[in-house]
């Protein structure tokens, strides 16, 4: 296939799994397209080669000359605006856009739409969980599980996604039946110029959204004034008007108590937010009440998301390593944190990502007695949080969860919970989390 010659030609730019799936939409629908990818040997470049015999693939440095031969190039989110490769292409009036936004373009049923810097992959989950209690045939991914794409497969009656803020960085025709950002803080700034670039790419969800839901405890969360737009919230505070909040601990819409708060499965003032979230999605939605109330009683949670992983002596060990941001730690400390004892050992570090530790002090100072830090930013983790926690280093994480053990005594939490990614020292969060998982039950055998 001539690349000149080709009247209609997209270019898939990445070989990841939305890579992936977007090629296979493409032969589907029979469209003209070839694939680079600016990795030598990428991931699935064997089932590329088996599943698309024929479709040009192109590995190593983006040449800027077979990019400009693009009707539109579809770039994989992990592949930044800012490439150089990529901005000739959109300086050239080149179509550059997404999976998403491809999805989008052919999708017939609704989309909730959910995004946020933590807690996503829970209220997203919790929602498609709560649309099959409703009695909706629903499909959920996009930044979880399946990519958009894929779903298409499902023929269902609505979709729930998950949405990062690379994925919408190139989608606008998406006009979600819900559209939802839980919170943001400081997350990519390795990727964004600021805090307010990564705030912009989040605010994108909101574009055409019938309903809108956000975090009133929570100003970056809150949508421009737009007219035709149903709008919640939900918070911490006591609920009003088109409102989810707390009353008297039980989880409350406008005036009245839905749940009590310790009748969920889900632990922890942050989870208690993620419930209340969840059901405001729901009701936008149209949801069935009692069914999400029925959700909140059953679900227990999802690996590595503050998940518990057993009772040594009275102590509870936490594994929090999706906690790959401040906010997320925050959030976590916050959650498990006590009023009247500091009773959390918090053991972090890692890869910062370029984001600043001290906004973690003020609650390290409220509920942690000891800190034990790993991995490449530790030394910068210690500096930012500096004072009433006692702060100590540790080799790898096994030794932080020794040593951990030995000051911990009964009714402590002992939380890992990074506030950092993890690929200075693992292959993953997930394997980070297993990690953590087997030290632990190997100090209870």
């Amino acid at each position: 296939m001539s690349l000149i010659a080709s009247s209609q030609l997209t270019i898939v730019v990445g070989l990841g799994v939305s890579g992936l799936a977007a090629a296979r939409y493409l032969q589907k629908n029979n469209k003209n397209f070839a694939v680079v990818d600016s990795r030598e040997n990428p991931p699935n470049v064997d089932l590329f080669a088996q599943g698309f015999v024929g479709v040009p693939l192109k590995l190593g440095e983006l040449d800027v000359d077979y990019l400009l031969n693009a009707d539109e190039v579809i770039l994989s989110p992990g592949v930044s605006l800012q490439t150089p490769a990529i901005k000739a292409v959109i300086d050239a009036g080149i179509s550059v856009i997404g999976d998403v936004e491809l999805f989008a373009r052919v999708v017939t049923a609704p989309v909730i739409a959910i995004t946020g810097s933590n807690a996503k992959t829970t209220v997203t989950t919790l929602v498609g969980e709560m649309a099959k209690a409703s009695g909706v045939k629903v499909a959920v991914g996009g930044n979880i599980g399946r990519p958009v794409l894929d779903l298409l497969e499902d023929n269902a009656e609505l979709y729930v996604l998950e949405l990062s803020s690379f994925q919408l960085e190139t989608t606008e025709s998406l006009k979600p039946l819900v559209a939802s950002i839980l919170n943001i803080s400081e997350d990519h700034m390795d990727r964004y110029d600021s805090l307010m670039d990564y705030f912009r790419a989040k605010q994108r969800i909101y574009w055409g959204a019938q309903n809108i839901v956000s975090n009133r405890d929570d100003p970056l969360t809150q949508p421009p004034i737009a007219a035709d737009v149903n709008y919640f919230s939900f918070g911490m505070g006591r609920s009003d008007r088109n409102q989810f909040g707390f009353i008297n601990e039980s989880l409350s819409f406008e005036f009245s108590t839905v749940i009590e708060a310790n009748a969920m499965q889900l632990k922890g003032r942050h989870n208690h937010l993620n419930g209340l979230a969840a059901m405001a999605i729901g009701h936008a939605a149209g949801f069935k009440q009692s069914a999400m109330i029925e959700v909140l009683k059953c679900f227990s949670g999802l690996p590595h998301r503050c998940e518990w992983v057993a009772n040594i002596n009275g102590v509870e060990y936490i594994n929090d390593s999706k906690a790959t941001n401040v906010g997320a730690t925050l959030a976590a400390i916050e959650g498990f944190g006590r009023q009247d004892k500091k009773t959390l050992i918090l053991i972090a570090g890692g890869e910062g990502k370029g984001a600043k530790f001290s906004p973690l002090k003020p609650a390290i100072d409220q509920y942690v007695r000891h800190v034990f830090l790993i991995g490449a930013d530790a030394e910068l983790f210690a500096g930012a949080i500096k004072g009433e926690a006692d702060v100590q280093f540790a080799t790898d994480l096994t030794q932080a969860i020794e040593q951990a053990n030995q000051k911990a005594v009964t009714g402590d939490v002992v939380l890992l919970s990074p506030a950092c990614a993890s690929f200075d020292m693992f292959s993953s969060f997930e394997d980070r989390g297993e990690c953590f998982i087997t030290a632990v039950k190997d100090l209870a055998a």
